[in-house]
């Protein structure tokens, strides 16, 4: 009889899990590259362009140092920052690849530097050329966050190549629609450099990063904020994209 009962109780149990409606299937994991692609087009024009850039340094929350920047950006990963403040007229960084030069008004030689060599405050050379997260590094997808009140995806990239600013960068990108939200910035060493946010806008007519804040992590009380003032079509001559071109000429 326990038997027959035991047999029932199965059989029942049994049909009670066919006649639950079966699971969705788990929703694959977001594509790292593809969430960088998207978050680089809030940062970077798709095409030639040029953008008037400000940089400002802040010590104990009082301004420091304030410079003015002409950046121009050509596909390929081409950069040519032109400074454009009395203090540093002439002074010139060019990015080939991964390969940077700076020319400076009294030499008439271009200097290889790295892209980690400081322009003002904590803004160095890759952070005003931006670097690609996309086509610089590789990411994945590691979990998620809230930053600010802003529910994030957390994405852990490694660089992929030699010429980047820092060797590996945690990245906070918002769920609704990808735009970066912070960064946390390492050095080689692992060590915990700069915690980069970013400031959302309208640029050029179209939603964009408008200012980003370098908070540095290693000198406390200093904070250094890039901002883009505007971004226009335009191509710069390749002729301009040359560092021996340079020591001669000054782009318009």
């Amino acid at each position: 009889m326990s038997r027959h009962l035991a047999l029932a109780g199965a059989a029942a149990s049994l049909l009670a899990a066919l006649s639950l409606p079966a699971r969705a299937p788990a929703a694959p994991p977001p594509d790292a590259h593809a969430l960088l692609l998207r978050a680089d087009a809030y940062r970077l024009a798709s095409d030639a362009a040029e953008v008037e850039t400000r940089v400002r340094v802040f010590k104990g929350g009082e301004l420091d140092k304030e410079r003015i920047y002409r950046v121009h950006l050509r596909p390929g990963r081409r950069s040519l920052v032109v400074s454009r403040s009395p203090v540093e007229k002439g002074q010139k960084v060019l990015m080939l690849g991964d390969d940077y030069w700076i020319v400076l008004p009294s030499s008439q030689r271009p200097v290889r530097i790295t892209p980690a060599q400081k322009l003002l405050g904590d803004a160095a050379a890759g952070d005003v050329a931006t670097l690609t997260w996309a086509g610089d590094y590789a990411g994945e997808v590691t979990g998620e966050e809230v930053v600010d009140g802003e529910p994030c995806t957390r994405l852990d990239l490694a660089a992929a190549r030699r010429g980047v600013t820092y060797a590996r960068i945690t990245l906070f990108l918002s769920r609704t629609d990808a735009h970066p939200v912070a960064a946390d910035l390492f050095l080689a060493s692992e060590r915990l450099a700069k915690r980069a946010t970013f400031e959302m806008g309208t640029l050029a007519g179209q939603p964009g990063v408008v200012a980003m804040r370098l908070h540095d992590e290693i000198q406390t009380g200093r904070e250094t904020r890039i901002e883009y003032l505007s971004r226009r079509a335009a191509e710069l001559p390749d002729e301009y994209f040359n560092p021996v071109f340079l020591t001669r000429h000054d782009p318009e």
